[in-house]
């Protein structure tokens, strides 16, 4: 940047939020189970906004250049106006806050992990994108608050199906066990674990790629389609709350096999829930994590074709990494995306350089 270029900036602002993974009680959390419970893990590396921040030049309407980075993409839009022509999703966030008119705005984005992995991603690109819109805003918003107006640019504004866990998990950060009474409305608590518990899990947690992305929304249409039939599926919504309940307890009191256990039969439930829900990839690797001992396996998010999934190992350290190295050689993109637990959630703060 030249200097001339640089002294125009009149401030930078940066935001992150980490992504989720392990989303144990997965599917409770939406309009149409009622009510459920979801146990869910944060971890970074996490997603990364900048803006930067300049005078508006003279009649200019389309005052947003946005530069998704993971697509090398780059757009100008009106924050006033925001349309479905190209990336609806940060569009629509964008313009869900009040910009002054007196600015112009240059917005960086990155994911550390590809798209449509399963892990929360789009909910965290909002809450980080919100975060850093909210220090241009004359009315400031509170975490929790960033985190509901992120679901609703998703329900409300693009018409999709969610959770209300990812824009949680991705505002809080930490280990969060989420209990919503009546969709959307839940009540947040963190789950501390003890220092030693903590360092423990995350030598044991391994994300897996699945190699290729998938679409949650569309997994979201068939099981709804399910239900609505009148299909025996229901029961399974309900055992996923009871396993997110046991989840959280036995995690709290460091009982790692109790807690792979969880995972597995969630696995499961989520297979019984749909078929398509648990696709050969996952079951392939949950293959080399049995052979391995590993104490537990389960696909991210909605699951079905692509995404991703979370492996915890088993205590021994040789066999952690033999299994990292065989889910490796598979071939098909299937690979190990490194993460570490992360206790902080959004954050956002200004550097006033670029």
């Amino acid at each position: 940047m030249n200097k001339k270029n640089q002294d125009n900036i009149l401030n930078v602002i940066h935001a992150r939020a980490p992504i989720r993974i392990n989303d144990i009680g997965g599917w409770t959390d939406t309009w149409f189970a009622g009510e459920g419970k979801v146990l869910n893990l944060a971890v970074s590396p996490a997603v990364e906004v900048q803006v930067r921040v300049f005078n508006t030049e003279s009649g200019a309407k389309k005052r947003v250049i946005v530069h998704a980075e993971n697509f090398a993409e780059t757009f100008a839009m009106d924050p006033d106006r925001p349309a479905k022509n190209r990336h609806p999703l940060l569009q629509f966030t964008i313009g869900s806050r009040p910009i002054p008119k007196e600015y112009r705005l240059k917005i960086n984005l990155y994911s550390p992990v590809p798209a449509g992995i399963s892990t929360g991603t789009s909910a965290a690109v909002c809450v980080a994108l919100l975060g850093a819109l909210n220090a241009l805003a004359p009315k400031k918003l509170a975490w929790a608050e960033i985190a509901r107006l992120a679901h609703e640019v998703e329900t409300e504004k693009l018409g999709q199906q969610s959770g209300i866990q990812d824009q949680i998990a991705a505002a809080h950060g930490g280990i969060s066990f989420v209990h919503m009474r009546r969709y959307p409305e839940s009540v947040v608590r963190p789950v501390r674990l003890e220092m030693k518990n903590w360092r423990e899990l995350e030598r044991r947690l391994c994300l897996v790629y699945l190699g290729k992305p998938h679409r949650s929304s569309a997994m979201h249409e068939r099981v709804i389609a399910e239900l609505e039939a009148g299909g025996p599926q229901l029961k399974y919504i309900r055992e996923l709350t009871d396993i997110a309940q046991k989840a959280r307890d036995v995690l709290a009191a460091g009982d790692f096999e109790a807690y792979g256990e969880a995972m597995i039969r969630n696995n499961e439930c989520q297979r019984a829930l749909y078929g398509g829900l648990v696709s050969a990839e996952a079951d392939a690797v949950g293959d080399v994590a049995r052979r391995f001992r590993a104490s537990g396996w389960k696909v991210n998010g909605a699951g079905g074709k692509g995404g991703s999934m979370t492996v915890l190992a088993g205590g021994d350290d040789v066999l952690r990494r033999r299994m990292v190295q065989k889910i490796n050689s598979m071939g098909r993109g299937i690979r190990i995306i490194p993460v570490c637990l992360s206790r902080e959630g959004l954050q956002a703060w200004e550097s006033r350089s670029a």
